[in-house]
């Protein structure tokens, strides 16, 4: 089933189709991504939800092109930026690209920066090199650069080690946001904040958001987050999009086993006497993954189905689809379906 129309299609920041990575190694080849496919519609946030090692950073890497190569190779598949064809551009193209048309919030600020340099010096690091100004104009706009995010601008000739792990985050926020990039890629990056920063971390990048019209690909794991800050969210499991649709969609209509399992393993706030059901078992190895569906050996509503062919895509709009064999017709007839 085909939704998008043209007009949909020119409105869409990023698009990966049937995007598969693998990473090459002695020990065998690692199945990162299986036909990834994912869209971000300008100026909105799409959040990729799920678990430790289901192929969420390799999909931010391969949209930079910074999948270490060797041992990744990106086999085959899509990945347009602003309609334009990323995996047909050279080495040097990416290197205008990276910074001022799509940046990366990386995961963990502590190694994110440079201890050696001041911080306004790498945020004008990339100023300079997307933007033909003098090195003093580059500095005075990473000041105020610092200012946008939350630090006073006279703290810019300080180095990292002089800031918090909240304040470092900012100003890698700062540095993703100096070039007003049109698509911005964050992975994780409240992780290792307290939740207190985290509220402040989210509210500015909201506000950021909305001041540049960035849109945005939101990497994580927590269903909070995206309720949040997200408009569209993607459950990937195993290197693909299991359950996608709008926020409520997802939080409202579930159907994915995969996706009522994340959210049966978060505390009930209202009954805090109500126990935990974690997600039985661990991810599959993603250098022998199961045949058929790769969550069938921890569903909990599995069929002969599942260990035999990989579920199609099963719409309930045209915004919402999942991967379930739960929903092919003769299943819906059967009542074999689930809900919150």
């Amino acid at each position: 089933m085909d939704t998008s129309s043209d007009s949909n299609v020119s409105n869409l920041a990023l698009e990966i189709n049937d995007l598969v990575v693998e990473y090459r190694t002695y020990e065998g080849v690692v199945h990162a991504l299986n036909g990834m496919n994912i869209q971000v519609e300008t100026g909105k946030t799409l959040g990729l939800v799920g678990e430790t090692g289901a192929g969420k950073t390799t999909t931010g890497l391969s949209v930079l092109r910074l999948v270490p190569d060797p041992p990744g190779i990106i086999l085959c598949g899509k990945i347009k930026l602003n309609g334009e064809d990323i995996l047909a551009k050279t080495e040097k193209e990416m290197q205008k690209i990276r910074g001022k048309v799509v940046s990366m919030i990386f995961q963990d600020p502590m190694t994110s920066l440079n201890p050696v340099m001041t911080v306004e010096e790498q945020i004008a690091e990339v100023i300079e090199h997307h933007e033909s100004i003098t090195k003093e104009q580059s500095i005075k706009k990473a000041r105020e650069m610092l200012e946008l995010v939350g630090i006073a601008g006279t703290r810019g000739n300080e180095y990292p080690h002089q800031f918090s792990g909240g304040m470092k985050q900012r100003v890698v926020i700062a540095i993703a946001l100096a070039c007003s990039p049109s698509l911005l890629i964050a992975d994780e990056p409240t992780t290792a904040l307290d939740v207190t920063i985290q509220a402040q971390v989210l509210e500015m990048m909201k506000n950021l958001r909305e001041k540049y019209k960035t849109s945005m690909l939101m990497i994580t794991h927590d269903l909070g987050i995206v309720a949040e800050i997200c408009d569209m969210v993607s459950i990937v499991y195993a290197g693909r999009v299991v359950e996608h649709g709008t926020l409520e969609d997802i939080f409202d209509n579930t159907r994915h086993p995969y996706t009522e399992g994340l959210f049966n393993s978060l505390p009930n706030l209202a009954d805090r006497k109500t126990k935990l059901k974690p997600i039985k078992g661990l991810m599959p190895d993603p250098s022998n993954l199961p045949a058929g569906c790769p969550f069938h050996p921890r569903c909990g509503y599995v069929l002969d189905i599942c260990n035999k062919e990989k579920p199609q895509k099963i719409y309930r709009t045209d915004k919402h689809y999942t991967e379930c064999h739960l929903y092919s017709s003769k299943s819906m007839v059967e009542g074999k379906v689930i809900g919150r």
